[in-house]
């Protein structure tokens, strides 16, 4: 078993996971049936999935071991099926980071351990099960709470976010510029599960909106546009004029990382309708339920 595609997960796999997260919040203790070796294999760079899975690996008895693309003969032309067939013989999970879903897709088919999607271009799978969870912390009937996902729409956070959220059945809004267009993939999937919105009106679309999610204008491999994106995306930063327009008791969201003064103020990440620093802890202990969800599934165990 794999986790690639939010598009794959169901109401009840991501209702398990939760379960086990929740499970290791009560103090309860889990181990994998043998000393689990995690790799990492990634081709961008990052701060909190890494440590996450690093730390969360750890301590389920295991180890992690990372390796940089930029690193390895696929700079020589190797390719990614033979270095998944390598890597699976070695290690019992795979994390992959990469620039291209299908790639994703061919480690996948040529491993023999689970794959996890730790970001690629359409996907943040990891990223989204962290985000409903601290939703689900701060609103407990995800069915009616409203969610709000402001700047670039058509990012593989949002991707993802929408796609899982929708499971519960939660009205979720796109607001952002009309030149900018979501995946029709990701929308036609959740508009299965609930209402979807997109418009590039911020006062409608934040209209008793309970959660605001925002994430940087330029993503990993768009530094070229990076100045374009940032006057196209500008009007819709998340800053304290425009959380007016959402609940009174709204939340603020972001996966990280920052660009403080961009796409979100510093009064605003800072301030009380925060919860990024909550959300940025749950991303280790929901990698932690990941595993154990993924080895349960492989006959691992319960200790």
């Amino acid at each position: 078993m794999n986790l690639l595609d939010s598009l794959d997960l169901t109401k009840g796999d991501i209702l398990k996971i939760f379960d086990i997260a929740d499970r290791i919040e009560k103090g309860e203790r889990f181990s994998l049936k043998k000393h689990p070796i995690l790799v990492l294999y990634f081709e961008k760079p990052s701060t909190r999935t890494r440590i996450a899975f690093e730390s969360a690996i750890t301590e389920l008895g295991g180890n992690a071991i990372f390796i940089d693309e930029k690193t390895t003969q696929r700079t020589r032309g190797e390719t990614l099926s033979d270095i998944a067939k390598i890597l699976s013989g070695y290690s019992d999970f795979i994390a992959a980071r990469l620039y291209k879903h299908k790639d994703l897709l061919e480690i996948a088919k040529n491993s023999s351990v689970p794959v996890i999607n730790a970001l690629d271009d359409l996907e943040h799978p990891t990223q989204a099960l962290a985000d409903v969870y601290t939703i689900r912390n701060h609103r407990k009937n995800l069915s009616k709470t409203s969610v709000a996902f402001v700047g670039d729409i058509a990012t593989n956070t949002a991707n993802s976010l929408m796609t899982v959220f929708s499971r519960f059945g939660g009205p979720f809004t796109l607001i952002g510029p009309k030149s900018v267009n979501p995946n029709a993939t990701y929308v036609n999937k959740a508009r299965e599960y609930c209402k979807v919105s997109v418009t590039d009106d911020i006062e409608d679309g934040l209209e008793d909106v309970d959660v605001v999610y925002t994430d940087t204008y330029v993503s990993m491999g768009e530094e070229l546009e990076a100045e374009q994106r940032r006057k196209l995306f500008a009007p819709y930063q998340v800053n304290s004029a425009m959380l007016k327009y959402a609940k009174k008791d709204a939340i603020v969201m972001h996966c990280l990382m920052a660009h403080r003064g961009e796409e979100i103020t510093g009064e605003v990440i800072d301030g009380p309708k925060s919860v990024v620093w909550e959300q940025a802890r749950n991303k280790k202990l929901l990698n932690k339920a990941i595993l154990i969800y993924l080895s349960q599934s492989e006959d691992d165990h319960l200790e």
